[in-house]
């Protein structure tokens, strides 16, 4: 027997149609398909979908404590709201956070090199996606190997020195990022994109591997401890398409919120209706994030109650 998802006439739960199943249309970058999809019952017409950075957002930026957010995250789930993860993290990282927080909706990892959605989340086989355990994934990202083999390819052809996490040890990835040994093997258990530092290398030399990456199909960007060297890796893409397949899903105009808490963050966040950055790290004056987060509003407060409180005025 079919799920059928039931909407009022102004999008409300309750009384109102039995809406047939929904057929998903061509995503862009997505191969094409026919499958049909049937709106999971616990996805029942919420007016919101949510996009949440995790670090300085959800997670308190000195602690990692989500305490000041729990009672929003209740509330959420009183709703029905769905709360999307969007994270730099891998998924190995994400996983842990997601049972803390009691998160079960889908989550985009590793800068957008994967969009994982969690087995039985919809009765759906969605296009181009892959099983990976116990989740169906769309992958954005080439794949890990591929990216490591490029990173020391081109920077044997630039005459420039670099190390990446497959270059090192748990103990000197541990040394590097200031993570306990176990936190590090969460990290260092990657899929698509590659944390990586120049270790001999001018800035003349940078720029040459950053171009040649570029020419051979790779991203090479400086992050705020480390480069990051990837191909295909787009969390703004992510965000449109899990955007576009929530609202084909429930077959209304889902209103896409963001929320993050970095300069990083600015890229995803001009996917989507609402986007608002919390206080915290700014981007640089004059650069292209600070450019593009005119459109962007301030949250009041930083991490997890800054978060709670611009949720809650949002829903509300």
């Amino acid at each position: 027997m079919q799920t059928r998802l039931r909407i009022d006439n102004d999008g409300g739960q309750g009384a109102g149609v039995l809406c047939p199943p929904l057929a998903f249309s061509e995503i862009p970058g997505i191969p094409a398909a026919s499958s049909r999809v049937t709106l999971f019952p616990a996805l029942l017409a919420p007016r919101h979908l949510i996009f949440s950075a995790l670090d300085g957002a959800l997670l308190d930026p000195r602690t990692g404590s989500s305490a000041d957010a729990e009672e929003t995250l209740s509330e959420l789930d009183r709703l029905k709201i769905p709360l999307v993860l969007v994270s730099a993290r891998t998924r190995a990282e994400i996983e842990p956070l997601r049972r803390k927080l009691g998160n079960s909706h889908p989550f985009v990892a590793e800068n957008g090199g994967g969009i994982f959605f969690p087995d039985g989340y919809m009765n759906v086989k969605i296009p181009g996606a892959v099983r990976k355990t116990r989740y169906l994934c769309i992958d954005q990202g080439r794949p890990y190997e591929e990216v490591c083999a490029a990173l020391d390819e081109i920077a044997e052809q630039c005459g420039v020195g670099v190390a990446g996490f497959h270059h090192m040890n748990l103990r000197e990835i541990a040394d590097n990022t200031g993570l306990r040994p176990r936190d590090a093997e969460l990290a260092r258990t990657r899929e698509y994109d590659e944390p990586f530092y120049f270790t001999s290398a001018d800035e003349t030399g940078i720029a040459r591997f950053v171009e040649a990456a570029r020419q051979q199909g790779f991203s090479a960007r400086r992050g705020g401890m480390f480069w990051h060297f990837s191909s295909g890796c787009d969390p703004a893409r992510a965000v449109r398409t899990l955007t576009q397949l929530f609202r084909e899903a429930a077959h209304i105009k889902l209103r896409a919120v963001g929320i993050g808490a970095d300069p990083e963050d600015i890229e995803w966040l001009q996917a989507v209706d609402q986007a608002i950055l919390l206080p915290g790290k700014q981007p640089d004056p004059g650069s292209a994030r600070a450019g593009k987060s005119k459109n962007i509003i301030s949250g009041k407060a930083p991490g997890p109650a800054g978060w709670s409180e611009t949720i809650l005025n949002i829903i509300s």
